[in-house]
């Protein structure tokens, strides 16, 4: 029905998160009517992306350089690790304005009965560092829905076989369940942090 480029295209498209046979159509006939310029300025964006970010080699965000800026900064706390599932949870904590302590990003969650992704989150590399001795705490700020649960219960099993000592806390019930951190508004998220609850 289409050509071979746009079904291409199309089948790229559907790889991303909630876009279907429709949605990918309508993204291609828009770039295809908006003319050449749009459809440049978009693959002058995607090469930028490619070329210049990266993953900090601290704490998986991804950034522009590496370390990233939040772990090179002086003045947070990296005695304190809050652990997110994805990029996008980060900024919304830090809109709080309440967490300054250092950051990992799992780059996703455990989920259940899909248990070999565990191999492609980042997990090795969040327990190498809640081997170091500067490390007193490890929040774990993921989603209160099942996948979340999941996940906190065995990083908080895990993390304290590899330290005893190590104090973890989660955020406290201000959060609804199911919901996702990156919609929570500052006051409830900030009040999550404040309130965050031992395991």
């Amino acid at each position: 029905m289409y050509s071979k480029s746009i079904n291409t295209l199309i089948d790229a498209f559907k790889k991303f998160p909630s876009v279907g046979q429709r949605t990918a159509e309508r993204f291609i006939f828009y770039l295809l009517k908006s003319g050449k310029k749009e459809v440049g300025e978009l693959t002058l964006a995607l090469k930028e992306l490619i070329d210049n970010v990266k993953s900090c080699e601290v704490c998986w965000n991804f950034s522009d350089e590496s370390p990233c800026p939040t772990c090179l900064d002086k003045n947070r706390d990296h005695s304190v690790i809050c652990v997110v599932a994805d990029p996008q949870d980060l900024p919304a904590i830090e809109k709080t304005l309440v967490f300054h302590g250092a950051y990992h990003v799992l780059r996703g969650i455990i989920e259940p009965g899909a248990e070999e992704n565990l191999k492609k989150l980042k997990l090795r590399e969040l327990f190498e560092r809640a081997k170091k001795i500067n490390v007193k705490e490890i929040i774990l700020a993921l989603n209160p829905d099942l996948s979340g649960e999941m996940t906190m219960l065995y990083l908080d099993k895990e993390l304290k076989k590899i330290n005893p000592k190590l104090k973890i806390t989660r955020l406290a019930r201000g959060l609804p369940m199911g919901s996702d951190l990156q919609y929570a508004d500052e006051i409830t998220l900030g009040s999550a942090i404040k309130n965050r609850t031992n395991r």
